[in-house]
């Protein structure tokens, strides 16, 4: 029976490592993995999937993958995922429970003023498993937020969506987020 798993982390929690680690198992062992991610996410060129380690692998824009056959997949993976739609999460379920195919979702949680991303907010409703991949704030407690940083401070006024890495965000504890710490001072 297949899944729909919702792996969701703080910024810097290795997530897109994950994803590409859980694809070349399931290539070790013969099995053949559609990568995915949103058309939005441009960061690392049209086409592929990047993470901070330096590994890296091709895939399909979760645009097409409706026009797709699938049949040929053992496994789905969807990075980035916190910027899917309700409906593009709703063809994942397709995918699941049709298809009987399982999909492995990456993404954040909340944006940087703590607020559901559409895709994360459905995925937590509809997800059958959800697992969180951890990281750490500066002071060594468990990150959970993910600050936006301009000019050396935490802000949480803008747009929603502002890609980005390092340069622009941090993964803070929620009391360092809400106190807007980047640092021991």
């Amino acid at each position: 029976m297949a899944k729909l798993y919702f792996r969701y982390g703080a910024m810097g929690s290795s997530k897109t490592a994950n994803a590409i680690m859980v694809q070349y198992n399931y290539a070790e062992r013969g099995q053949r993995v559609l990568m995915v991610k949103p058309k939005l996410d441009n960061r690392d060129g049209e086409r592929t999937v990047l993470s901070r380690c330096g590994l890296s692998t091709e895939c399909v824009f979760m645009e097409e993958v409706p026009g797709m056959d699938l049949s040929g997949f053992d496994c789905v993976i969807v990075d980035e995922a916190q910027f899917l739609t309700r409906e593009q999460v709703q063809y994942l379920v397709h995918i699941v429970d049709d298809l009987n195919i399982p999909v492995i979702a990456y993404g954040l949680r909340t944006d940087f003023q703590g607020n559901f991303f559409e895709g994360s907010q459905w995925l937590m409703a509809w997800a059958d498993t959800i697992e969180e991949v951890k990281t750490i704030c500066w002071c060594g407690k468990k990150a959970t937020c993910n600050a936006r940083v301009m000019d050396g401070r935490v802000i949480k006024e803008g747009d929603q969506i502002l890609l980005g890495g390092n340069s622009q965000y941090v993964s803070l504890c929620r009391k360092h987020w809400a106190n807007g710490q980047l640092g021991e001072k």
